[in-house]
């Protein structure tokens, strides 16, 4: 399977990074299958950043192989077990259940809007759930310990405009 990971350098040694602010699945490194969201992710970190270099790192990730031998969590919905997932991860809560990756929908803006106001208490479980399942979303696949990153080889990487 190719997966991409979008930024602003090129990442030919994956590592699992503690992140600035608590994010969706928690500490790893974030990648898609997606190519044109992990442009978009590059194109916003960049934009943040306020430099014009950004680039996808493309990588080949042996799914098979990791999904007999690795722990992975699987959200195939923005369900309720994904709600709870997220907000946790959000609030930089310890997860009690090990795990090596996780793959399922990445929150996008309207999704974060949706999880803050479940989180403050204006949307119960359901009336969020019922508004995020509205959301076309993209998918975000988590490498979260050093040993799921034995399954993701770099491969290349895509210039978009970063410096020649």
């Amino acid at each position: 399977m190719i997966i991409y990971h979008g930024s602003t350098v090129i990442v030919k040694q994956p590592a699992i990074l503690q992140r600035e602010r608590m994010v969706d699945f928690g500490t790893g490194f974030y990648t898609t299958s997606n190519k044109e969201q992990a442009l978009i992710w590059a194109q916003i970190i960049a934009a943040r950043r306020e430099i014009s270099d950004h680039y996808l790192s493309v990588y080949e990730f042996d799914f098979e192989k990791a999904e007999k031998e690795l722990i992975i969590l699987r959200f195939s919905a923005p369900d309720e077990t994904w709600l709870d997932f997220v907000c946790a991860n959000r609030r930089g809560r310890e997860i009690a259940k090990p795990y090596d990756m996780a793959f399922g929908p990445v929150a996008n803006d309207r999704v974060y809007t949706v999880v803050q106001l479940y989180e403050n208490g204006v949307y119960d479980k359901d009336e969020a759930i019922k508004r995020l399942k509205v959301d076309a979303l993209y998918s975000q696949i988590l490498f979260h310990t050093e040993k799921s990153l034995e399954y993701c080889r770099f491969t290349g990487h895509e210039d978009f405009g970063g410096a020649k």
